[in-house]
């Protein structure tokens, strides 16, 4: 008798994309601001970690609105992951919107648009919205008629007496004929139990009472309790929207019926450009939304890196964006040292402006010395779920301090395969050296290129 054969099916699970950043969870600070050497995915950088964390104290606080911040540091130093950090620390109901430098320069949007319109979706409105309805069961139901008002002999609703009970009490209440319109749809009759919202009239039908629920199990009614509390109630509704949400939804033209804006609808949406005025008449709305109570700002974060491929143009523009009165926190992150600011002979430190860098708070990142690269190593073999010995981890962080940090953590995955080829589980010292000898980093690459000049066109 054969044997069965039995195979082991795949999980369908989607499988979680790990991507450079994934294993950064927060910025590992103790309840006293302090950075944990090694907690939330971070390994060294006290100085600048804690320095973040100060800053997402005066963003929860609000406190920092209009003001900006400036990550600099080698490259491969943490600044991407830095930022990272402070958005998962504000959490999610904070707006945290991330643009890179080289973004502003599309042919259709003016720079400074691209610019306004990231500027608005990090900053968010929380609007809260107080409903009256009046919750129930259905004691009565009694359209009240007219004479119809046409003439003839057909008679009108004028208007409905409904009784509403709940475990506090009853209510009756007289409604507009309209809402007896919206009862008939809903096929609401007596013994349902009904939510109709005051201020737009909408009925909703949420199920029968459970007091007429009978012994037969073959009902295909769903049976709701009683409501509690009063009749008459009040609900709060949250919800959370940006500027840029409330800018795009006002610019869209409406589509009427005419040819034109059906072609319109039909072709395929240009990016419209949207205009200073509408964005003042947003603002106007909003502080009035303010004022009242109705709404409140969370000013979001908004993140530009590779900030030196801004020019002169932008630069200006964000001199006065980051006076305004609706404005987010700017962080920015540039690799760069003294060098020109884009576009013009100007030398300047990160290649920002002068003015501009007056207005920022600097955080510096380190460079790594050779313990932190092999624990970062590590949690990287961790996230990728490879196993890489003690010996094996010593010789990437002796590569990565020879080229760089990046180089040696892109190694992992080539000399994970290569371990399987040989038939094992664990990545060991030879199957590193057998990748590092395939791939070259950036700085041999140079200097092969250097030792070789004659053979390259240049």
């Amino acid at each position: 008798m054969d044997k069965m054969k039995i195979e082991e099916v795949q999980s369908t699970a989607k499988k979680q994309r790990i991507a450079t950043h994934t294993h950064i969870k927060g910025l590992g600070l103790d309840a006293n601001g302090n950075a944990i050497p090694l907690a939330a995915g971070f390994v060294g950088q006290a100085e600048a970690r804690e320095a973040a964390g100060l800053v997402v104290d005066m963003i929860r606080q609000k406190k920092m609105a209009g003001r900006a911040l400036l990550l600099a540091g080698p490259p491969g130093t943490g600044k991407t992951a830095l930022a990272l950090g402070i958005s998962q620390e504000l959490g999610s109901k904070v707006p945290f919107c991330p643009m890179v430098g080289s973004e502003v320069y599309s042919t259709e949007v003016k720079k400074t648009e691209v610019l306004m319109e990231n500027f608005r979706r990090a900053i968010g409105l929380r609007i809260k919205e107080n409903k009256e309805v009046y919750e129930g069961e259905v004691t009565e139901l009694s359209p009240e008629e007219t004479e119809s008002v046409t003439g003839g002999y057909g008679k009108s609703i004028s208007h409905v007496i409904i009784g509403l009970k709940t475990v506090k009490g009853t209510k009756q209440l007289k409604l507009d004929p309209t809402i007896y319109d919206a009862l008939i749809k809903e096929k609401v009759a007596v013994g349902d139990v009904i939510y109709i919202e005051a201020n737009s009239g909408a009925v909703k039908r949420v199920g029968r009472s459970d007091a007429f629920a009978t012994e037969f199990d073959l009902e295909a009614e769903e049976y709701v309790p009683l409501p509690k509390g009063e009749v008459h109630k009040k609900k709060e509704i949250v919800q959370d929207v940006t500027l840029h949400d409330l800018d795009a939804a006002n610019a869209r033209p409406q589509g009427g019926q005419d040819i034109l804006s059906l072609m319109g609808q039909m072709m395929k949406p240009r990016k419209t450009e949207i205009t200073d005025k509408l964005r003042q008449e947003i603002n106007k709305v909003v502080n009035r939304y303010i004022d009242e109570g109705v709404a409140e700002l969370v000013p979001g974060v908004l993140f530009i890196d590779e900030v030196h491929m801004l020019d002169m143009e932008c630069f200006s523009y964000l001199n006065r964006a980051l006076e305004s009165s609706l404005s987010p926190i700017v962080i920015f992150a540039t690799n760069r040292g003294i060098c020109n600011v884009r576009g013009t002979d100007m030398n300047s430190p990160h290649g920002i402006p002068v003015d501009l860098l007056d207005r920022l708070v600097i955080i510096r990142t380190q460079i790594y010395g050779p313990a932190e690269m092999i624990q970062i190593l590590a949690i990287r073999a961790q996230v990728e779920e490879l196993v890489v010995d003690e010996e094996s981890l010593a010789f990437l962080g002796e590569i990565g301090q020879n080229t760089s940090l990046r180089h040696a953590v892109q190694l992992l995955s080539p000399a994970s395969i290569v371990a399987k080829m040989n038939g094992r589980d664990s990545i060991c010292k030879a199957d590193l050296e057998e990748v590092s000898k395939l791939y070259i980093d950036a700085k041999s690459s140079a200097r092969i290129l250097q030792e070789q000049q004659e053979k390259y066109i240049s």
